[in-house]
């Protein structure tokens, strides 16, 4: 979306990739919520849809973007700071505010530590779901506004293999998969942590199929250390 309005909207661009990310995500939540189709599926499913829609529209070949104004307003610096980093901050003091400092953080926070316990305090749970993967969407669609500036065009293909880096970052950063427990601060360490460790093997020469190993290995060892197993009865 960044890329077919980016000629016409300029830096009003990213307004289309925030909607059709929000759209997304709320498709997500509802299957979440009133579907009861378990987070992880419903995601992933929804993932390989969206790429699909992609390419069916692109018949796989990448949109350029070419719009100097868009392209000054993401990518270039100001102080020596790259604008896709200002804007990473600003995001993360959102983040923050809204976990630690509003009624919804906290409502957030309940659900993962008990939904059962947050219904019976009259917690709206699905509207809270559906809220939370609206968000998100949100944040997708910057996420790959921001991967499109820095490419100057976008591909189906673009962002592929970043959900393990993610789920990675997290879990390092100190969010363990069963929910209730984590900080936006610990999860931008987890963040600098993988892709610290991604860039120092690019630089030692490690070969990338190597890599993937190592990043899964990681993963793996953190949920093993993070996981809060009193709250499973039964691992599936």
């Amino acid at each position: 979306m960044t890329a077919l309005t980016a000629d016409r909207l300029g830096a009003a661009a990213i307004i289309p990739p925030i909607a059709v990310g929000a759209a997304a995500g709320w498709i997500n939540g509802m299957l979440l919520a009133k579907g009861k189709v378990p987070s992880f599926i419903a995601t992933m499913g929804a993932m390989v849809v969206y790429r699909g829609i992609v390419l069916l529209f692109t018949r796989g070949a990448p949109v350029s973007i070419e719009d100097e104004q868009f392209l000054d307003t993401y990518t270039n610096r100001t102080l020596g700071i790259p604008h896709s980093v200002i804007i990473g901050l600003v995001l993360t003091l959102v983040a923050y505010g809204i976990i630690n400092r509003t009624v919804f953080g906290r409502e957030v926070r309940a659900i993962g530590g008990g939904e059962r316990v947050a219904i019976l305090t009259g917690i709206q749970v699905d509207r809270v779901k559906i809220s939370m993967y609206v968000l998100l969407g949100a944040l997708c669609g910057i996420a790959g506004l921001l991967q499109g500036a820095r490419a100057m065009a976008a591909t189906a293909q673009l962002g592929e293999g970043l959900e393990l880096d993610v789920i990675a970052a997290v879990v390092v950063g100190g969010t363990p998969l069963t929910g209730g427990v984590g900080s936006v601060v610990g999860t931008i360490l987890g963040v600098l942590i993988i892709t610290l460790l991604s860039n120092g093997m690019n630089m030692i020469g490690v070969d990338p199929y190597l890599q993937n190993i190592v990043k899964g290995i990681v993963l793996v060892c953190a949920v093993f250390v993070t996981i809060d197993r009193k709250k499973i009865g039964i691992i599936k």
